[in-house]
């Protein structure tokens, strides 16, 4: 039943999401419906009321409207201040992720995934961009910018939606397979056992670990980034 399942899942993800590259650029604007198998039910891993299930130094803040924003405070600069990001209590191998974020102009944080040791995320996980791309070109994009896998991969179109507006984004990890859609449009669709980019130097995720925590970056000052809908599917 459990490679059953995993077929189901992996055919939902190929049937429903929208592949650009089969099609061109000039269709990047058209959405899909989201990810959500109606025989499995996914996990909230954020209750929009406190930070049950996660551990963190960082100045999150739950807001009245039940997102999660990263402050951070004025002494609290640079992204390597590991301790301030936000940590999941459970780890995960093969799961399918959703959430929504909105930054502010030039706003920076990273979703990470299968983070081995909460202490150094960047150099044991594996690390989605979040970032104020809005406006610049496709071909511009690096594994840097928005929906980047950093050091590894940039993303196959920006999709990235204005400063204050909400940005939607799944990912499914299967093994080494990892495919990531940001509103609606995949920009991602790899493995993480092949080389990166022709432009990066050798960079080997296939060493990162296959299982892990999840975890949100805190950039420091000035980037403040909100979440909500954060939830989990294993499969």
């Amino acid at each position: 039943m459990k490679i059953i399942k995993r077929k189901f899942f992996c055919l939902c993800f190929l049937q429903i999401i929208f592949i650009p590259q089969l099609f061109g650029n000039e269709n990047k604007s058209v959405l899909v419906n989201k990810i959500k198998p109606t025989s499995e039910k996914f996990t909230p891993l954020f209750n929009g009321k406190d930070l049950s299930g996660w551990k963190t130094n960082g100045n999150w803040v739950v807001k009245k409207d039940g997102s999660l924003m990263i402050d951070p405070l004025p002494d609290q600069k640079g992204w390597n201040r590991f301790n301030d990001y936000l940590i999941s209590e459970k780890t995960y191998a093969n799961f399918i992720l959703e959430l929504e974020y909105k930054y502010t102009p030039q706003g920076n944080s990273g979703l990470f995934f299968r983070i081995g040791n909460p202490k150094n995320p960047v150099g044991t996980g594996t690390e989605i961009q979040i970032l104020d791309c809005f406006g610049q070109k496709d071909e511009t994009m690096t594994h840097h910018d928005h929906g980047g896998i950093i050091m590894f991969k940039r993303p196959l179109l920006n999709v990235s939606k204005k400063p204050g507006e909400w940005n939607h984004l799944i990912i499914s990890c299967e093994g080494h397979h990892v495919r990531v859609a940001i509103n609606g449009v995949e920009v991602q669709n790899v493995f993480l056992d092949s080389p990166p980019d022709k432009d990066l130097p050798p960079y080997n995720l296939a060493d990162r670990p296959m299982r892990g925590y999840i975890g949100l970056q805190d950039h420091g000052v000035p980037h403040r980034v909100a979440f909500r809908n954060i939830k989990i599917l294993k499969i």
